[in-house]
Protein backbone atom coordinates (compact mmCIF):
# COMPACT_ATOMS: atom_id res chain seq x y z
CA UNK A 1 0.00 0.00 0.00
CA UNK A 2 1.32 3.43 -0.60
CA UNK A 3 1.75 6.12 1.80
CA UNK A 4 -0.97 8.37 0.57
CA UNK A 5 -3.18 4.96 0.27
CA UNK A 6 -2.10 3.98 4.11
CA UNK A 7 -3.05 7.49 5.26
CA UNK A 8 -6.27 7.54 3.31
CA UNK A 9 -7.01 4.39 5.35
CA UNK A 10 -6.14 5.69 8.68
CA UNK A 11 -8.27 8.84 8.27
CA UNK A 12 -11.24 6.33 6.84
CA UNK A 13 -10.70 4.58 10.58
CA UNK A 14 -10.63 7.33 12.24
CA UNK A 15 -13.54 8.86 10.96
CA UNK A 16 -15.62 5.43 11.56
CA UNK A 17 -14.54 4.90 14.62
CA UNK A 18 -15.19 8.79 15.98
CA UNK A 19 -19.29 7.73 15.33
CA UNK A 20 -19.22 5.09 18.16
CA UNK A 21 -19.06 5.98 21.75
CA UNK A 22 -15.68 4.55 22.54
CA UNK A 23 -13.64 4.64 19.07
CA UNK A 24 -10.75 2.67 20.93
CA UNK A 25 -13.32 -0.09 21.39
CA UNK A 26 -14.62 -0.10 18.20
CA UNK A 27 -11.05 -0.54 16.63
CA UNK A 28 -10.50 -3.35 19.08
CA UNK A 29 -14.12 -4.83 18.19
CA UNK A 30 -13.02 -4.80 14.60
CA UNK A 31 -9.59 -6.57 15.54
CA UNK A 32 -11.21 -9.20 17.26
CA UNK A 33 -14.05 -9.79 15.17
CA UNK A 34 -13.67 -12.57 12.30
CA UNK A 35 -15.83 -11.06 10.08
CA UNK A 36 -14.07 -7.56 10.62
CA UNK A 37 -17.02 -5.27 11.47
CA UNK A 38 -17.95 -3.42 14.58
CA UNK A 39 -21.93 -1.86 15.45
CA UNK A 40 -21.76 1.65 15.03
CA UNK A 41 -24.80 4.34 15.96
CA UNK A 42 -26.38 5.84 13.04
CA UNK A 43 -27.49 9.43 13.50
CA UNK A 44 -24.51 11.27 14.80
CA UNK A 45 -22.12 11.18 11.97
CA UNK A 46 -24.08 10.10 9.35
CA UNK A 47 -27.78 8.18 8.26
CA UNK A 48 -27.94 4.91 6.07
CA UNK A 49 -30.70 4.72 3.31
CA UNK A 50 -30.75 0.71 2.19
CA UNK A 51 -31.77 -0.31 -1.25
CA UNK A 52 -31.91 -3.78 -3.02
CA UNK A 53 -29.25 -4.94 -4.26
CA UNK A 54 -30.85 -3.94 -7.90
CA UNK A 55 -32.36 -0.92 -7.73
CA UNK A 56 -28.97 0.31 -5.70
CA UNK A 57 -26.89 -1.21 -7.82
CA UNK A 58 -28.14 0.78 -10.80
CA UNK A 59 -28.35 4.00 -8.77
CA UNK A 60 -24.82 3.66 -7.39
CA UNK A 61 -23.97 3.38 -11.32
CA UNK A 62 -26.19 6.42 -12.32
CA UNK A 63 -24.74 8.41 -9.26
CA UNK A 64 -21.42 7.52 -9.78
CA UNK A 65 -21.40 8.91 -13.66
CA UNK A 66 -22.80 12.64 -11.66
CA UNK A 67 -20.83 12.77 -8.61
CA UNK A 68 -18.07 11.10 -5.91
CA UNK A 69 -20.97 9.90 -3.51
CA UNK A 70 -19.94 8.79 0.05
CA UNK A 71 -19.12 5.62 1.53
CA UNK A 72 -21.80 2.61 0.46
CA UNK A 73 -21.98 -0.68 2.11
CA UNK A 74 -23.13 -3.99 0.82
CA UNK A 75 -24.56 -6.65 3.44
CA UNK A 76 -24.34 -10.50 3.46
CA UNK A 77 -25.01 -11.92 -0.12
CA UNK A 78 -24.70 -8.63 -1.50
CA UNK A 79 -28.65 -8.34 -0.81
CA UNK A 80 -28.79 -4.73 -0.14
CA UNK A 81 -26.42 -1.70 -0.32
CA UNK A 82 -26.46 1.43 2.34
CA UNK A 83 -25.60 4.86 0.69
CA UNK A 84 -23.91 6.84 3.37
CA UNK A 85 -26.22 10.03 3.66
CA UNK A 86 -26.12 12.88 6.29
CA UNK A 87 -27.59 12.95 10.00
CA UNK A 88 -31.33 13.25 9.87
CA UNK A 89 -31.57 12.33 6.45
CA UNK A 90 -33.51 8.97 6.92
CA UNK A 91 -36.37 11.32 9.36
CA UNK A 92 -37.25 12.67 6.51
CA UNK A 93 -36.95 10.22 3.18
CA UNK A 94 -40.00 9.01 1.58
CA UNK A 95 -39.45 6.86 -1.10
CA UNK A 96 -40.76 3.04 -1.12
CA UNK A 97 -38.47 0.74 -1.03
CA UNK A 98 -36.01 2.48 0.58
CA UNK A 99 -35.18 1.87 4.37
CA UNK A 100 -34.03 4.88 6.17
CA UNK A 101 -31.65 3.91 9.32
CA UNK A 102 -30.91 6.95 11.03
CA UNK A 103 -30.93 8.24 15.14
CA UNK A 104 -31.79 5.51 17.63
CA UNK A 105 -30.31 2.51 15.10
CA UNK A 106 -27.19 0.63 14.78
CA UNK A 107 -25.26 -0.20 11.91
CA UNK A 108 -23.16 -3.34 11.02
CA UNK A 109 -19.95 -1.59 9.41
CA UNK A 110 -17.21 -3.15 8.11
CA UNK A 111 -13.34 -2.38 8.93
CA UNK A 112 -12.54 0.08 6.15
CA UNK A 113 -9.05 -1.78 4.43
CA UNK A 114 -10.17 -5.16 4.77
CA UNK A 115 -11.85 -7.26 2.81
CA UNK A 116 -13.80 -10.27 4.55
CA UNK A 117 -16.71 -12.19 3.37
CA UNK A 118 -20.22 -10.72 4.88
CA UNK A 119 -20.61 -6.68 4.90
CA UNK A 120 -18.29 -4.91 2.70
CA UNK A 121 -17.50 -1.53 1.27
CA UNK A 122 -18.50 -0.98 -2.10
CA UNK A 123 -17.53 2.64 -2.11
CA UNK A 124 -15.57 2.92 1.01
CA UNK A 125 -14.85 5.99 3.04
CA UNK A 126 -11.53 7.95 2.86
CA UNK A 127 -11.47 9.57 5.41
CA UNK A 128 -12.93 13.07 4.72
CA UNK A 129 -16.79 12.86 6.28
CA UNK A 130 -18.11 12.96 2.60
CA UNK A 131 -21.27 12.01 2.40
CA UNK A 132 -23.77 11.44 -0.02
CA UNK A 133 -25.88 14.34 -1.03
CA UNK A 134 -29.29 13.23 -0.85
CA UNK A 135 -30.57 14.96 -3.47
CA UNK A 136 -28.17 13.71 -6.08
CA UNK A 137 -29.62 10.60 -4.72
CA UNK A 138 -33.29 11.05 -5.05
CA UNK A 139 -31.99 11.88 -8.60
CA UNK A 140 -30.01 9.00 -9.19
CA UNK A 141 -32.59 7.13 -7.93
CA UNK A 142 -35.44 8.27 -10.53
CA UNK A 143 -32.77 8.02 -13.35
CA UNK A 144 -32.33 4.47 -12.06
CA UNK A 145 -35.46 3.08 -11.87
CA UNK A 146 -36.69 4.77 -15.54
CA UNK A 147 -34.63 2.20 -16.88
CA UNK A 148 -31.32 2.65 -19.08
CA UNK A 149 -30.79 5.66 -21.67
CA UNK A 150 -32.38 5.20 -25.05
CA UNK A 151 -28.74 5.60 -27.69
CA UNK A 152 -28.66 6.43 -30.94
CA UNK A 153 -28.85 2.43 -31.63
CA UNK A 154 -32.05 1.24 -30.70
Amino acid sequence: MSAGADARARRALEWLASAAPDPRTCRREWDRNPLGVALLPAGRLWDVLILASGPGYATLDVLTRRVEPGPVIADFGDARLGFFVPPGTAAHWVATGVRGVGAGTWVVVPHPERARCGVRWVVPPDGSGRLTDPAELEAAMHEAAAGPAHGGDG
